[in-house]
């Protein structure tokens, strides 16, 4: 009775651990979950009031499909305050959620066989809605030498002329990559070689750097591609609004007509409340936004050491986003007390399930052996965490 289709479409890696920890909770298991990528923070207090006032205020009706004219403004004008980028209205789509922007925007343009090239490792979700739109993805592998981003020479030795997108995350969800100008000028040169490649920039994370690091994106450093570069961002990350589901996207207007034509037929308008609260966050104050900064920088300084003395893990350092892509290369071949053989990051996961810790495993974002632990949570549940995997490996023999 089920379409081919559905067969596609699968849960997430992190979406899948965070579901089995709530399982084994309920059954009176202590777990600690660092699966999911959600700020702890609340969404700041100005931006719950102007929700507030919007609902007093009678908006709680359809809006224009992909954005109400104030949050187009609000977008406008953040793309230009921070990147340097000029848009106009027809330039913008609003959806419910970064992930629903990118759906739209693979659903608008790929066809059968259609490739789009992932970096590996990233976010599963490119690949998955890749599989759903029934083009190809196609994982480029990068190296922890290179701090897990992609090459100019990488780039050009995997073009295809079924190449249509190329996917690039900076800061990076897994790995805290994050991408230089230079860097991005490097990858621009070869993208001018190849006009019938697009490019998705998910800046999801922008506001995450550490070390005093700036932030890039193509649109604005490559500006001969800004008719084929579609700049997605949003407001889960940066505001702690995950359960507002607010992302929106700049791209040339033609794919953004399609976009909000495909929107029209699925969900219609992002909430209409949530719009009003985005409006608020984007115009108002961003020091909040800074001092959590600050807040994820000291506990990636605190945890990133005590796993690089775990025997048999190793890390780096991320530049940005919240999260560790620890390598358990050290641990494979190795056996539980059970006699069980850790053969795959999966398996060493489910082993430290076992030792009450919920993480994704490598495989899913595309390069493997390695797990992701978010680090978005409070530092004392990361050292308890800590603790568990240190002692879940001190049983491996």
């Amino acid at each position: 009775m089920l379409s081919i289709r559905v067969g596609r479409a699968r849960l997430s890696a992190s979406a899948t651990a965070a579901q089995r920890a709530r399982e084994l909770r309920a059954a009176g298991k202590d777990i600690i979950e660092l699966a999911q990528g959600e700020p702890d923070f609340n969404t700041p207090d100005h931006v719950i009031e102007a929700a507030h006032r919007a609902m007093r205020a009678g908006q709680t009706h359809y809006t224009q499909v992909d954005g109400t004219p104030e949050l187009k403004a609000a977008i406008i004008g953040k793309f230009r305050r921070e990147n340097a980028l000029e848009f106009k209205p027809e330039n913008i789509s609003a959806g419910a959620g970064g992930k629903q922007v990118l759906y739209n925007a693979l659903m608008a343009t790929l066809d059968p066989g259609d490739e789009v090239l992932i970096p590996a490792p990233s976010w599963v979700a490119y690949a998955d809605i890749t599989h759903f739109a029934e083009g190809t993805p196609v994982w480029l592998p990068t190296r922890p030498e290179n701090r897990f981003k992609l090459r100019a020479e990488e780039l050009e030795a995997a073009i295809t002329p079924r190449t249509k997108w190329l996917m690039l995350n900076s800061p990076s969800n897994p790995s805290g990559a994050v991408y230089s100008a230079d860097e991005l000028r490097a990858l621009a040169g070869v993208l001018d070689r190849h006009p019938q490649v697009w490019t998705i920039a998910d800046d999801m994370y922008e506001h995450i750097l550490f070390d005093g690091r700036s932030f890039a994106t193509l649109a604005a450093v490559a500006p001969q591609l800004t008719g084929r570069v579609l700049t997605v961002n949003g407001c889960s990350k940066t505001y702690a609004m995950t359960g507002w589901r607010l992302g929106y996207a700049a791209g040339p207007a033609e794919l953004v007509r399609a976009m909000g034509r495909l929107q029209a037929q699925s969900s219609i308008n992002p909430s209409s409340v949530s719009q009003a609260a985005a409006v608020a966050a984007l115009n108002g104050p961003q020091d909040i936004v800074r001092a959590r900064c600050a807040e994820f920088q000291a506990r990636r300084d605190a945890i990133v050491p005590r796993f690089a003395a775990i025997p048999g893990l190793a890390v780096e350092p991320p530049h940005g986003a919240f999260y560790l892509y620890v390598s358990c290369a050290g641990w494979l071949g190795k056996r539980t007390p059970e006699g069980k053989v850790l053969a795959n990051d999966s398996d060493v996961c489910a082993w430290l399930l076992e030792g009450g810790v919920a993480l994704p495993n490598g495989a899913n974002y595309g390069l493997s052996p390695y797990f992701r632990v978010s680090i978005a949570t409070g530092l004392p549940v990361l050292e308890e965490a800590c603790r568990r995997i240190a002692a879940a490996g001190g049983k491996l023999a």
